[in-house]
C-alpha cells in the first residue's frame, strides 16, 4: 500500500509538471521575462518534487545490515538537492532579466500572463497546505522543504501580478525585469534557508526543546524505578528519532526488574514520539549522575 506521504508527493510532482507546461506556454506568448522567470522556477520544482518523491519511498525502507539506522537521512539530501536547483534557477532568471534590463523588453500580453501565474498561485496554495499538514503527520523533511518551495511559488506569483499590473496601468515594461530580480533574490534566500534545515539534520543536531522535554516527563514519571540518568543523546534521521540514555538502577534489583522498567520508559516515549528508537544502557548507581533526574523531579513539582 502506498504511504500518505509519498501520494502526496506523486500528486505534487505531477502538478508542477503541468503548471510548468502552462507557464512555459502562456510565457512565451505573453513575453513576459517575469512569467517566464516563474516557468523556470517550475522547472526547479520539477527536480525538487521528484527528489522529494524519491526520497520519501527510500526513507521508508527497513533498517537492514547495511543501514542500521534505516534511511531516513535520504531527506536531507533531498532537501539539499531542492535547494540547489532553486538557487540555479534564481541565477538564470538574474541572467535574463538583467539582458532585458540591458536590451529593452518586448511588448508584454498583461493579460495572459497574469492568467498563467494565478492558476498556478491558487494550484501551489492547495498543494502547500496539503503537503504542510502531511510533512508534521509523517515528520518528512523532504515535504516541508517541498511544501516551503511551494509557498514561494505563492509570494512569487503574487509578486509577478503586481509587476504585470503596474506594467499594464503604467505602460512601462521596466517593472518586468525588476519583478524578476526581486523573485531571484528570493529564492537565493529559500535555498539557503534549506540548506540550514538539511544541515541540521547532517549533522545530528539534537531533537528540539520540546521533544527533549517529553523524555524528560517520562523520566520523571518513573523516578521511583530509577535513580538518575546521564548521557542522553538525541538526532533526527528523516522520519526517524534516535534517543539513547545510560539508566541509574539500585544494584539490589534483579535483572528481570531492571529490563521491565527499561521496557516501560522505551514505550512510553515512543508512544510520545512516533518513529523514535530508544536505546538504554543500564548502570548500578554509585551516587555520581543522581543531579539531571532530581533537577527535573523538582521542576516538575514546582511547575
Amino acid at each position: 500500500m502506498t504511504s500518505a506521504p509519498v501520494r502526496i508527493a506523486a500528486i505534487s510532482l505531477a502538478a508542477t509538471a503541468g503548471l510548468l507546461v502552462l507557464k512555459l506556454v502562456l510565457g512565451l506568448i505573453s513575453g513576459s521575462i517575469a512569467v517566464l522567470s516563474d516557468a523556470v522556477d517550475s522547472g526547479t520544482d520539477l527536480v525538487g518534487a521528484t527528489a522529494a518523491l524519491l526520497s520519501v519511498r527510500v526513507a521508508l525502507w527497513p533498517a537492514d545490515e547495511d543501514h542500521p539506522y534505516g534511511h531516513g537521512k535520504i531527506e536531507s539530501v533531498s532537501a539539499s538537492v531542492a535547494a540547489t536547483v532553486v538557487g540555479v534557477g534564481g541565477g538564470f532568471v538574474v541572467f535574463q532579466a538583467v539582458r532585458r534590463l540591458i536590451e529593452g523588453s518586448p511588448d508584454i500580453n498583461v493579460g495572459v500572463g497574469m492568467a498563467a501565474v494565478l492558476v498556478a498561485a491558487v494550484v501551489n496554495v492547495a498543494l502547500a497546505l496539503v503537503m504542510r499538514r502531511q510533512a508534521r503527520a509523517a515528520h518528512s523533511l523532504a515535504l516541508a522543504a517541498e511544501a516551503t518551495h511551494l509557498q514561494t511559488n505563492v509570494v512569487q506569483a503574487m509578486t509577478i501580478v503586481g509587476g504585470l499590473l503596474l506594467v499594464g496601468v503604467t505602460g512601462e515594461r521596466l517593472f518586468d525585469p525588476l519583478v524578476a530580480l526581486a523573485l531571484a533574490a528570493y529564492m537565493a534566500w529559500t535555498a539557503a534557508h534549506m540548506v540550514r534545515t538539511a544541515l541540521s539534520e547532517i549533522m545530528d543536531v539534537a531533537l528540539p526543546e520540546h521533544e527533549l522535554r517529553v523524555i524528560h516527563d517520562v523520566l520523571v514519571e518513573h523516578s521511583e524505578e530509577i535513580r538518575g540518568f546521564h548521557r542522553l543523546r538525541s538526532r533526527r534521521a528523516g522520519p526517524t528519532r534516535q534517543v539513547d540514555m545510560h539508566l541509574l538502577f539500585d544494584p539490589e534489583q534483579t535483572v528481570q526488574e531492571v529490563h521491565d522498567t527499561c521496557d516501560r520508559i522505551e514505550h512510553a516515549i515512543e508512544e510520545r514520539l512516533p518513529g523514535a528508537t530508544v536505546i538504554i544502557h543500564t548502570e548500578p548507581d554509585d551516587g555520581r549522575h543522581r543531579g539531571p533526574l532530581e533537577r527535573l523531579v523538582r521542576d516538575k513539582a514546582g511547575d
